[in-house]
């Protein structure tokens, strides 16, 4: 975005520009992490005042909301930038989209397959284990087990 003509950022409202926490509100994102996408240049620069005040308008917080719900699913930075690029590129395949959804989806599918074997192993130790004034635990001698392995 350009640098602002306004001159003060009351002018900017009149406009319809946000300031840094409206824009935060209304996309979800917080104003930290607005100035860290900005910072690594995933989102454009904002335009200032002569205060030098961020100010958003409408079509940025729309991409901040895109940003929050890709971050919702999981994407990458790197991933989420790749699905900027190609929302704004009206001349894009879908198919591109789409190719970058389903490796998602097989990471997705891998994490989870880990989570649930963890989750096994926990719960037949945790079944074993009888919860009681004894000191041996199996969970803890499984641990210990891990540990030096």
């Amino acid at each position: 975005m350009p640098q602002a003509k306004y001159f003060e950022l009351s002018d900017a409202r009149r406009e319809g520009f946000f300031n840094i926490s409206e824009a935060a509100e209304a996309s979800g994102v917080s104003a930290k992490m607005i100035r860290h996408y900005e910072e690594t240049g995933l989102i454009p620069k904002a335009g200032r005042t002569v205060a030098g005040y961020r100010i958003y308008r409408e079509a940025d917080v729309h991409i901040l909301r895109f940003v929050r719900r890709a971050r919702d699913l999981g994407f990458s930075m790197k991933e989420i930038a790749g699905l900027l690029g190609l929302w704004q590129d009206r001349r894009r395949a879908s198919s591109d989209v789409k190719r970058m959804a389903n490796r998602h989806i097989a990471e997705l599918d891998a994490r989870i397959a880990v989570l649930q074997g963890m989750r096994r192993t926990l719960e037949h130790l945790a079944h074993c284990c009888h919860g009681d004034d004894r000191p041996d635990c199996p969970i803890l001698d499984d641990l210990a087990g891990a540990a030096g392995a």
